[in-house]
């Protein structure tokens, strides 16, 4: 059951996949067409999800899941994992590897590889005052307060000293 992302409890489960562009204005029609196909759609051993999802920065989508109601199941997780593999193959994008940064320049969401970010924070090209994309935030709260941070709150501290 598709409903308003921003209307989830807070409590709900999200799930962020990163693109390795920025996604055009007719992808983006696209990806939206799909994703309300899919999550209308979506249900766990026959019980339908509340599911919503918003897109950020062309470039992030997100998909949260109120477990108040149905938890997800290995079966419904896995259909949402093929849909997204299958979101890659259509658009030649990649958002499922977890091993890239995507982080702030002024208002542009610059993406690199987590070696390159390394790289970027050992020369001072990025700094611990940098915006980064957690994109292991696991609810809506953290969606919210940590999603969006200076790279000094995230896991990627650890490579800035």
């Amino acid at each position: 059951m598709l409903v308003d992302f921003n209307s989830l409890p807070e409590e709900s489960r999200v799930w962020i996949y990163q693109a390795n562009r920025s996604l055009s204005e007719q992808e983006l029609e696209e990806i939206q067409s799909k994703l309300n196909v899919f999550i209308e759609n979506w249900t766990a051993h026959g019980s339908d999800l509340q599911a919503g999802y918003t897109i950020k920065y062309k470039r992030f989508i997100i998909i949260g899941l109120n477990q108040n109601l149905n938890n997800a199941t290995g079966c419904s997780i896995d259909s949402s994992v093929h849909f997204i593999q299958q979101l890659e193959k259509d658009y030649n994008i990649d958002l499922m590897d977890k091993m890239n940064v995507s982080y702030k320049q002024g208002d542009y969401v610059a993406y690199k590889t987590l070696i390159d970010f390394k790289k970027m924070a050992k020369d001072k090209a990025v700094s611990k005052n940098t915006i980064v994309f957690n994109n292991l935030v696991s609810n809506i709260a953290e969606f919210n307060e940590n999603w969006e941070v200076p790279a000094s709150e995230s896991w990627h501290s650890r490579f800035l000293k």
